[in-house]
């Protein structure tokens, strides 16, 4: 059986254990939260390494680039988390996530009657998510990128891609070198509820983005909307359905009622291949997760 471990700086009460059979192989695939400890992330990465097929890094990323195909910049501090492991592979989701993303749009817009043209769509934040703007820009939507308003916290909307880029190529190499506390919510912060900025979900057809950011922001109503995310548990399902949402679609497969990040799925894949990470390309990855019977989740709430 091969051992797939996610260890993430969110919090723990979003553990989970699965096992699955995927490309024939039999996986197992845990989650651990260390609350936004950063030393007890570093001692599990040690006790674990050569143990385990594959490392899953969660809560933060271990690059950001500076835009679809921008110069990549490594998190300083992530690169010194993962420094420990000398065994072991490490992912952050990078290499499947922005074919994934792009792809799941296409899959809605061929197989179910969501009409996307024309629809405003609220990405949270985008820097992280280029596939998934991609996707929506050619599916025919209206964008509004909060990256400035969500990442900065300043009220500055963004509505092109272009402008969005720009303002990447100056940000990015500062924030790659500021603690991840700065850049992602970790620990009790991902818990916790900011009202501040909900009015920019109003008016929106679609809000995509990491599932923590959104609950993080969204307002207590989001009838009729469209929320497009990942690593979502049972509970927060049932939180979507009681706000009003409509549709909900996530970009990684669902193990158990339980959607685990890119960076977990990326993993999965991995072990299940029996190859290395730097052998599989975005493309090789694409294939397996179609090999697999793979589909992103899409389920009417309401």
């Amino acid at each position: 059986m091969k051992k797939v471990l996610g260890v993430s700086l969110g919090s723990s009460t979003r553990d989970s254990k699965v096992k699955i059979e995927i490309l024939g192989e039999e996986v197992e695939i845990e989650r651990r939260g260390t609350d936004g400890d950063v030393s007890k992330m570093m001692q599990i990465y040690r006790e674990y390494d050569g143990k385990v097929d594959v490392f899953a890094l969660g809560g933060t990323d271990l690059y950001l680039y500076s835009g679809p195909s921008g110069k990549r910049y490594t998190i300083k501090e992530s690169a010194r988390i993962v420094s420990v492991i000398k065994k072991t592979p490490i992912v952050d989701g990078t290499g499947i996530k922005y074919l994934l993303e792009k792809d799941a749009i296409r899959y809605a817009k061929e197989n179910t009657d969501i009409d996307f043209q024309g629809k405003k769509a609220l990405i949270l934040i985008t820097v992280d998510r280029f596939g998934l703007a991609e996707g929506l820009i050619e599916a025919g939507c209206k964008m509004i990128f909060g990256d400035i308003i969500f990442c900065l916290n300043l009220p500055i909307p963004l509505y092109s891609l272009e402008v969005l880029n720009i303002v990447a190529r100056i940000a990015i190499p500062i924030l790659a070198n500021l603690p991840i506390k700065y850049l992602y919510p970790t620990g009790k912060k991902q818990e916790g509820r900011n009202p501040k900025y909900s009015r920019f979900f109003e008016g929106v057809d679609i809000v995509a983005g990491d599932y923590l950011a959104i609950s993080r922001y969204m307002p207590p109503r989001m009838e009729g909307k469209i929320v497009i995310t990942n690593t979502v548990t049972m509970q927060n399902v049932q939180e979507l359905k009681d706000s009003g949402v409509k549709y909900l679609i996530t970009t990684t497969p669902q193990f158990e009622g339980r959607s685990f990040g890119t960076n977990i799925y990326q993993a999965t894949l991995i072990a299940a291949s029996g190859k290395k990470p730097e052998e599989l390309t975005g493309q090789d990855y694409l294939d397996l997760a179609k090999k697999s019977g793979f589909k992103p989740r899409i389920e009417q709430l309401n």
